[in-house]
């Protein structure tokens, strides 16, 4: 098979959502559909002891949420498709924007009660900002939620998409029957709690269907007078304005008793885009050039907690990645191998041969990659795009164990390496500042450091507005700032310069007093 047919077999695409809209579950279920698991797990069941495949990080399974991206590959229907099911709670957020940049299109999960959450609005920005293809699976039918045309005129207004339902609800909460799939013109009803998916579905051709109507009246009638309603109100939908992100299809049902959800699956398949050209700062690369490119957009320590094992997982954007072959890491002008190149089920991994544009690989990493770098086989290439947030919670993180000084050192360089948070040095007192986005990410940050690198630490309370990385061309000026202001001032994971602004009043104040120094928000400049 040569490396056009190869690419379009690739489907490779996010999963994204608030917290708790059922966006693990509905993951879980496509893994269901593809034969990559025989049983789907239940993420918050405390009767239940299976947890969700993607949900593979101890803190994940006891608290019922994702907290890290997840990478899970299979085939259906001879494509072969790569999920990256990526965290719904804001605090990881950052992790789930570096994700998009991997990704080629998106589904977008929503409870059918909660409607557009604020979590939504953020990630279908972003999804927006990038053109990204989306599909909207509004989930949670089986219970009682809001109206369905109340929902498509709410995403239409808070996410500044214009919608184009591809399947309609029969009913709702404890009289949801089932969906009318307008994509493949079928009905399919349903019965709930039934452990086959192909045992408890009832398929219909035609709506005029004597029996449908002896058993589902009035139901019938309102599914029709619904159908010709979207067939007036909604554009028709068209293959082009999907993938150019200026129309968004929208599905109904219930992930968690599989209503609707193969209907997501195999329309998914027939329209979504499979791998599409990066953008490279130095020129755009079509995922059908013969040498291979591919670039890193996340990091992870401990996959495997038994090997203390760092991946970077790689998305490939053109070419063939060849296991065993020597590739060119750009930013530290060297020559890699890679001797056993990763494919992934969440946890679970499997050696690779080779891999095609849009596959997600993971390399084992002893420290040579950060965030952003590119592969090549000798061409100088830096892809953009790669977010970076300047934190919002800043505290000292102090050893609570003075015999375990070396794990938390390494504990600390290694999570700060796969970008959950920041790390800041202290000039004047040598303190270590960890900076964050969110809350949550302290109690992971601890919760990780215990359980995977046998490290305690504790947290202690700075007063600091902000951290702000300094340049400046004027080197007098440079000099005096850095000696002036030494108590407030830090060094990053890179050694780069960084003040410690204590309250808005002394960043404006710094930067009145030095005009030519220039302060920076992120770490990318």
């Amino acid at each position: 098979m040569g490396i056009k047919q190869e690419i379009n077999r690739r489907k490779t695409f996010a999963i994204v959502s608030h917290p708790d809209a059922g966006k693990t579950t509905l993951t879980e279920k496509f893994l269901l559909f593809g034969g990559a698991i025989q049983v789907a797990g239940a993420v918050k069941s405390n009767k239940i002891k299976k947890t969700a495949t993607s949900d593979f990080m101890e803190i994940e399974k006891q608290r019922g949420i994702s907290v890290a991206t997840s990478v899970m590959g299979f085939e259906y229907r001879d494509f072969q498709v790569n999920i990256l099911d990526t965290p719904g709670h804001q605090d990881f957020a950052e992790d789930t924007f570096r994700t998009l940049t991997a990704a080629d299109s998106a589904i977008v999960v929503i409870d059918a009660a909660k409607g557009v959450e604020p979590q939504t609005r953020k990630l279908v920005k972003v999804l927006r900002m990038r053109d990204t293809p989306i599909i909207v699976f509004v989930n949670k039918l089986d219970r009682p939620g809001k109206d369905p045309f109340e929902l498509m005129d709410e995403m239409e207004e808070n996410l500044d998409i214009k919608v184009r339902p591809l399947s309609w609800p029969v009913g709702m909460g404890p009289d949801f029957k089932g969906v009318y799939d307008i994509y493949g013109k079928q009905l399919k009803l349903f019965r709930a709690h039934e452990k086959d998916e192909k045992e408890n579905t009832l398929v219909f051709k035609d709506l005029d269907n004597p029996d449908l109507h002896q058993a589902f009246g009035d139901q019938m009638d309102m599914l029709k007078s619904d159908l010709e309603l979207i067939e007036g109100v909604y554009p028709p939908f068209e293959h082009r304005t999907y993938q150019d992100a200026s129309i968004t299809p929208v599905f109904f049902g219930s992930a968690l008793n599989n209503f609707g959800v193969r209907e997501v699956l195999n329309c998914f398949l027939d329209i979504a885009p499979g791998p599409a050209p990066g953008k490279a700062e130095e020129r755009t690369v079509n995922p059908e050039e013969e040498a291979f490119t591919g670039f890193v957009f996340k990091i992870h320590a401990n996959l495997d907690p038994n090997h203390r094992d760092r991946i970077a997982f790689v998305r490939v954007n053109s070419g063939m990645f060849k296991r065993n072959t020597f590739y060119h890491h750009v930013r530290l002008n060297k020559q890699l191998r890679f001797s056993s190149p990763t494919a992934f089920m969440a946890a679970r991994k499997s050696v690779v041969e080779e891999a095609w544009p849009g596959d997600i690989v993971g390399l084992h990493d002893t420290g040579n990659f950060k965030i952003g770098d590119t592969l090549t086989e000798g061409e100088k290439l830096h892809f953009a795009g790669m977010p970076s947030f300047s934190p919002e919670l800043f505290k000292y993180i102090e050893n609570a164990d003075p015999m375990k000084y070396k794990q938390l050192h390494k504990g600390i360089d290694q999570l700060m390496d796969e970008g959950v948070a920041q790390l800041f040095t202290g000039k004047a007192s040598g303190r270590k500042i960890i900076g964050t986005v969110g809350q949550l990410q302290f109690e992971v940050i601890q919760y990780r450091l215990l359980h995977e690198y046998g490290a305690k630490c504790r947290w202690e309370n700075i007063n600091l507005y902000k951290t702000c990385w300094i340049t400046s061309d004027n080197k007098e000026m440079l000099k005096d700032f850095l000696n002036r202001k030494n108590n407030q001032m830090a060094v990053d994971k890179q050694g780069r310069d960084v003040f410690l602004a204590e309250s808005p009043f002394a960043l404006q104040m710094a930067r009145d007093k030095y005009p030519d120094i220039v302060f920076h928000f992120t770490s990318e400049f």
